[in-house]
């Protein structure tokens, strides 16, 4: 049988260690996990058409994305290229028939889940549509119509300004901003997209430029880092360079990686 004396013993004994454990959890408090630090994740995508035969043609695009989020704050950056030469049977050089660059700097500052802040700045080179540069900046507003984990839609305004050189007329001139911002992901390995922005003169609203783009990305392996892409691309200029059309339309299949 168990004394009197050893039960008193053994409770004495846990009190000394309870007693212990809460001075040490007291002095010792536990050690804060700190967060991850934010993370650039972004993909860069090529795609490459040849044609040999009756006509020989080339066509390369290339397109670049990166961003980070961290507390409030949004920034992304990306850019594109794309270039295409012609060569008819018995001709002696090519014909240059794409060539362009483009890239935009983007901040968001969120000031609630839906509503946010940014500044934006956006270049444009096209050689075949006679455009020496296009810069576009300005700040804004935007809005998050949807935002849930498979399906986001957000919508943009603000007032810009554009410095431009088309064909020999160089234009400096104040305008509006309206765009819209679509993404769903139907399954787990398979995503859409959809852009536009509309770009008007203030002072004359006959004179604007429209961008749009729609697209589908397909995961091509588990670790989905690699993927493949096809989008159509559209800038329309009411009031193109001197012997240029107003729209000018690409077709785009590439492959895509991502980090």
């Amino acid at each position: 049988m168990i004394s009197t004396r050893n039960l008193i013993y053994t409770a004495a004994m846990v009190s000394l260690f309870c007693g212990a454990g809460r001075g040490l959890s007291e002095d010792h408090p536990p050690v804060a996990v700190p967060a991850p630090k934010p993370k650039w994740t972004g993909s860069a995508a090529i795609g490459v058409t040849l044609t040999r035969g009756n006509s020989d043609t080339l066509l390369a695009t290339m397109t670049a994305i990166a961003g980070k989020k961290w507390d409030s704050n949004e920034f992304v950056i990306g850019g594109d290229g794309t270039y295409g030469e012609s060569k008819s049977p018995g001709a002696t050089n090519s014909t240059i028939n794409a060539n362009s660059v483009h890239g935009f700097v983007q901040y968001n500052r969120l000031f609630s889940k839906r509503l946010y802040g940014y500044g934006r700045v956006e270049g444009l080179h096209d050689e075949v549509a006679d455009i020496s540069y296009r810069v576009t900046l300005g700040p804004g507003a935007g809005y998050y119509i949807i935002k849930g984990t498979n399906t986001d839609l957000c919508a943009e305004i603000g007032p810009g300004y554009v410095f431009q050189l088309l064909g020999t007329n160089t234009q400096n001139y104040a305008t509006l901003r309206v765009g819209e911002k679509f993404h769903h992901t139907l399954n787990d390995h398979v995503r859409l997209w959809q852009t536009a922005e509309w770009l008007p003169q203030v002072e004359k609203f006959q004179n604007y430029v429209v961008n749009a783009e729609i697209g589908i990305e397909t995961d091509l392996t588990k670790r989905k880092n690699l993927t493949l892409r096809t989008f159509v691309q559209e800038t329309f200029t009411s009031e193109p360079a001197p012997g240029r059309r107003q729209n000018d339309v690409k077709l785009v299949t590439a492959l895509a990686y991502k980090f």
